[in-house]
């Protein structure tokens, strides 16, 4: 008899939160009637500054079945948050969690811009991508190197050797979703063995929050510059580059206003 859900909630927190954090955002979408293009990335809204879709793109899903799949795969991956004995556990969990969104993301934007630039693919403008997937295959790809003969669980039925999960899983989302982003769910898996191999390393409590700060302020900031929401207490005001910001306060009357302006240095080439 398996353990009651209560139990295995609070063995999982984190897990458990991001899937209540997805659903509930699938739940406000379909109530909102919003489509994946108003939360996705791709890479023409990328290039528009639109840098909040990194993390829009990643909570959100479209489909049913699409948030289904996803929630499944991270729920079993939720082991990882016990396996504190094995150098993972939850503070690994949480600070990778954040790793992996913001890492598979560029990633994906930079596959995009090699095969519109280089390739001449223009198709790849138009791709958006939506969903947890590049997270969920980074966790299977990690548990792959770092507990090997684990198994994952998909759907409460359909059981996968976790060592061959991410290919495994790769082939049978692509088949069952056709619509599923092949290189959104490899860059997935590449960020994940650059993880589990030691390449990407170093993450503490300290550059965790350092890093959730710079992602806040980036997502607040890239909010008001693509003009998706106006933010009355945020002005941003080019004087000479708009490529070069700097930012301050401002008194104005009894508010304070934050400003953007810009101070050129002529010797700097940007590229």
């Amino acid at each position: 008899m398996g353990k009651p859900l209560l139990y295995e909630i609070l063995e999982k927190p984190a897990t458990s939160c991001i899937i209540g954090l997805c659903s509930a955002i699938w739940f406000y979408i379909q109530k909102k009637n919003i489509g994946y293009s108003h939360v996705g990335l791709s890479y023409d809204t990328a290039v528009e500054g639109h840098h909040w879709r990194l993390i829009t793109s990643a909570l959100s899903h479209i489909s049913v079945l699409h948030l289904v799949f996803n929630m499944s795969a991270l729920w079993s991956l939720g082991v990882i948050e016990q396996l504190g004995h094995m150098g993972l556990g939850l503070e690994y969990y949480l600070h990778y969690s954040l790793v992996l969104v913001v890492l598979s993301g560029m990633l994906v934007i930079g596959m995009y811009h090699v095969l519109i630039q280089k390739f001449k693919i223009d198709y790849f403008r138009r791709v958006t991508a939506v969903g947890y997937s590049c997270v969920v295959f980074g966790w299977m790809t990690i548990l792959s190197v770092k507990q090997p003969s684990s198994k994952l669980e998909l759907f409460g039925f359909l059981s996968l050797p976790i060592s061959f999960a991410p290919f495994e899983s790769l082939i049978f989302t692509s088949i069952i979703v056709p619509q599923a982003s092949f290189l959104g769910h490899l860059s997935g898996i590449i960020c994940g063995y650059s993880i589990a191999w030691g390449l990407i390393h170093g993450m503490n409590n300290y550059w965790a929050v350092s890093m959730l700060g710079w992602i806040v302020l980036i997502f607040i900031f890239s909010l008001k510059k693509s003009g998706t929401y106006d933010f009355s207490f945020l002005e941003i005001e080019s004087v000479t580059d708009p490529s070069m910001p700097s930012v301050r306060f401002i008194a104005s009357g009894n508010d304070r206003t934050l400003q953007m302006s810009t101070l050129p240095d002529a010797s700097t080439d940007l590229v």
